[in-house]
């Protein structure tokens, strides 16, 4: 799908594909191919520090460039390929959503609604009437009605007049879309798709099963965290919460006394989310600034400032869960990945918080082979920006009736059985995301901007 090369094996040069997860603390582009056996094998990966981002939106765009260039040229090094297209992931606290429903009437009852009356349906969604900047990104069926009757997942071969249908609709500043093209267009490469990075992101650490049974997906990064909520299998609810990792290590900073870099340091080798788990007379000494004596530093302490800024973004999520609906339907509760899952005694705090079952998300159960470095919440965007790409290379592939290697071909039953679970989306999706127009346009901007 890439215009990626694989100097040891050509063979291999089609099904290669680069996700560069654009972060506010890091910067990681992960090169990778699905293997014989449907698993990714990572072969190799890049990371820098991430300059000119703030809160998941570019604010300087030349840093921003030299960032993704040396993150990119780190990966290409590793996995020996020329890396000319990525998948790119977008987030930040521009990303907002809302829930719709959506109405047609059609003309004829004897004809059964067909894929055209959904595509029309959907269209429609995305003909909503946004606040100034701001772009529609996603359109996420949830279910639809004819002629009142609910609950129904596919209308497709159903008679009705009146076919409505409840969305989940995401948006996003275009101003923050059109930088990120700049920052990967100015770095040499070439934007073959955008994401959503939670979505990225619960792709490679929930299981279908989660998603189906009710499930919370919390991504702490370092600007923000993300909060995606599913149910039946269907994203249900998502929200933008202002604050990550970073305000940790500012909190400490202050609470403490010290340099930022110090603050990061005793954040990462002696940070807990629960300070009754540290005991009083366990103490850290810092290195004084220029000749300075040194400073003691109680652990406790430390945890008790770590904790109370993660049980305020706690109360954030908890907040979110309510205000979605499902706070009652959520049985697999909640799984915690980024960065910021890194804090020791972290699901211990959520399940004190919220009431609800918690555990640590990595893309463990996708990944090929034993790199424990990969196997890190760290990760976890990059790993599902990666899928993301692969499903859009296989999506093609088929489109032009090019053979895809796959690892067990499922039965005609099974497939029958797969398909009357999911929700019925738009044709489009067959060919690409809903960003393809937002990709076209945006080229479109930034050559205007050439000129």
């Amino acid at each position: 799908m890439e215009k990626t090369t694989n100097q040891g094996n050509p063979n291999l040069a089609s099904e290669l594909v680069v996700g560069v997860d654009i972060g506010t603390t890091k910067i990681a582009a992960i090169v990778g191919r699905k293997n014989e056996f449907g698993k990714i094998e990572i072969l190799g990966i890049g990371k820098s520090e991430s300059l000119g981002v703030n809160r998941g939106v570019v604010v300087n765009i030349e840093q921003t460039v030299a960032s993704i260039k040396a993150a990119v040229s780190m990966a290409a090094d590793k996995a020996n390929v020329d890396i000319g297209e990525v998948i790119v992931g977008i987030a930040g606290q521009h990303i907002k959503s809302m829930q719709h429903r959506g109405m047609i009437i059609r003309q004829s009852l004897e004809d059964e609604i067909n894929q055209k009356d959904i595509d029309n349906l959907i269209d429609n969604m995305h003909r909503l009437v946004m606040s100034p900047g701001e772009e529609i990104i996603h359109v996420i069926p949830q279910e639809y009605i004819i002629d009142n009757e609910s609950g129904i997942k596919n209308p497709i071969g159903h008679s009705g007049i009146r076919l409505e249908g409840n969305f989940h609709i995401i948006t996003g500043q275009i101003s923050a879309v059109k930088n990120i093209f700049k920052c990967v267009t100015r770095a040499g490469l070439e934007t073959v798709d955008l994401h959503l990075e939670p979505l990225a992101s619960a792709d490679a650490v929930l299981s279908d099963e989660e998603k189906e049974a009710g499930v919370v997906l919390v991504d702490i990064g370092g600007g923000t965290t993300d909060v995606a909520i599913f149910y039946d299998g269907i994203i249900r609810h998502t929200a933008v919460i202002p604050f990550g990792g970073n305000i940790v290590t500012e909190d400490i900073k202050e609470g403490c006394g010290i340099i930022k870099a110090q603050a990061e340091q005793l954040k990462m080798r002696f940070g807990s989310a629960l300070s009754q788990e540290n005991q009083e007379n366990e103490i850290i000494s810092i290195p004084g600034l220029r000749g300075r004596p040194h400073k003691e530093i109680s652990v406790k302490f430390l945890a008790q400032i770590i904790q109370a800024r993660m049980e305020e973004i706690l109360e954030f999520v908890l907040f979110e869960i309510k205000s979605s609906g499902f706070e009652r339907k959520l049985a697999a509760g909640i799984v915690v990945t980024g960065g910021g899952a890194l804090l020791k005694h972290l699901p211990q705090l959520v399940m004190l918080t919220t009431g609800m079952d918690c555990r640590i998300g990595t893309p463990n159960e996708h990944l090929a082979g034993n790199d424990d470095e990969l196997k890190n919440p760290l990760y976890a965007t990059g790993v599902g920006l990666v899928m993301k790409g692969i499903e859009k290379y296989e999506r093609d592939s088929k489109k032009g009736n090019n053979s895809v290697k796959v690892e067990v071909e499922l039965t005609n039953e099974e497939s029958k059985k797969k398909e009357a679970k999911k929700i019925a989306g738009h044709s489009k999706k067959k060919i690409g995301s809903y960003f393809t127009d937002l990709i076209g346009r945006t080229r479109d901007w930034m050559s205007d901007d050439i000129e």
